[in-house]
């Protein structure tokens, strides 16, 4: 099912003595139905949310993570407006998993990312776990043309290649859509920021090895971009024509996350995120992007969504 943004869910400060001057982002978004036809977009910016954690559930973790869309939203309300007064942002509600009918919300995330594209946002997904990921790129693939390729990008500590062949879950949507891939012909680029070794079982890294997956994993992050890491990045970025980024919360360490599935104790640290973020958008090939695995019930005083939201804002502003 869907349910479109109301302006109950965009609220925060305001500070009328400073007018325009001291706007906020929720009194400057618009809100979007998406249940009908949108109007052009083009170079504004559409946040939809995927309140799923269905995938979670299926994948044994801890759920909770349905609450994510809401909660970035909110911590995203009080943000300072400082875009350019061609740039607008939209609110475009929520795609929520009803009756643990995981694929029909993905097949709806995915019409609803298609006509975004198409109308010429530049799309933010909020998830959602991570099965949001195969939801998104079912309507990022009616967007390549031809001949282009797609590369996708993850800042997750997992690989999330596990199979599928019992079901679906947030530990399978890169394997699926690889297997689409393949099916249409195409090839699949996939590159893995974050990954760490305990939290991936030797078949995953099989997987990975089989289905030719660059991987950079955490130990080597913790020092920031080194020279052999930018390296690594722009060769994979060359080689390809459009990145679909996606950002699984739990690639941080739970002293800066603690609201994920699965935390994790030796992650990255948000300025090396950053750092990363604003290479890969500095591409001028990023399609779309979305940020999951936020899970609301266990976070501490929003801490995880003020990450969330914090991540969308240096994307935004690096992007617009």
């Amino acid at each position: 099912m869907y349910k479109p943004s109301d302006k109950t869910t965009w609220q925060g400060r305001m500070d009328p003595q400073d007018g325009e001057l001291g706007l906020r982002w929720h009194q400057v978004v618009h809100m979007v139905d998406l249940s009908r036809e949108v109007t052009d977009g083009e170079g504004n910016f559409a946040f939809l949310g995927f309140s799923c954690d269905e995938g979670v559930r299926r994948n044994q973790g801890r759920v909770g993570a349905a609450g994510g869309p809401a909660a970035i939203r909110q911590a995203m309300s009080g943000f300072a407006d400082h875009l350019p007064e061609d740039v607008h942002l939209y609110g475009g509600g929520d795609v929520i998993c009803a009756n643990q009918r995981l694929e029909e919300a993905q097949e709806q995330l995915g019409r609803k990312v298609e006509m975004l594209l198409r109308k010429g946002y530049k799309t933010i997904v909020l998830g959602g776990g991570h099965e949001t990921a195969y939801g998104h790129f079912l309507g990022l693939r009616h967007r390549l043309g031809p001949e282009e390729t797609l590369g996708i990008i993850n800042l997750d500590a997992h690989f999330d290649l596990r199979s599928y062949a019992q079901h679906s879950s947030s530990g399978t949507p890169f394997l699926q859509i690889a297997d689409d891939l393949a099916a249409a012909g195409r090839d699949f680029h996939y590159l893995c920021l974050g990954i760490q070794e305990q939290g991936n079982t030797r078949k995953l890294f099989q997987t990975a090895q089989e289905r030719q997956v660059d991987y950079i994993l955490a130990d080597d992050l913790h020092g920031g971009i080194t020279p052999d890491v930018q390296q690594r990045l722009q060769a994979f970025m060359a080689k390809v024509d459009k990145l679909y980024l996606s950002i699984d919360l739990d690639v941080f360490a739970a002293a800066y996350a603690p609201g994920v599935s699965a935390p994790n104790a030796l992650g990255l640290t948000p300025p090396v995120v950053v750092q990363l973020l604003k290479e890969i958008i500095g591409s001028g090939k990023v399609m779309s992007v979305d940020v999951v695995e936020l899970n609301p019930k266990f976070d501490l005083d929003h801490q995880t969504a003020k990450l969330a939201a914090s991540l969308v804002y240096q994307m935004v502003k690096a992007w617009h």
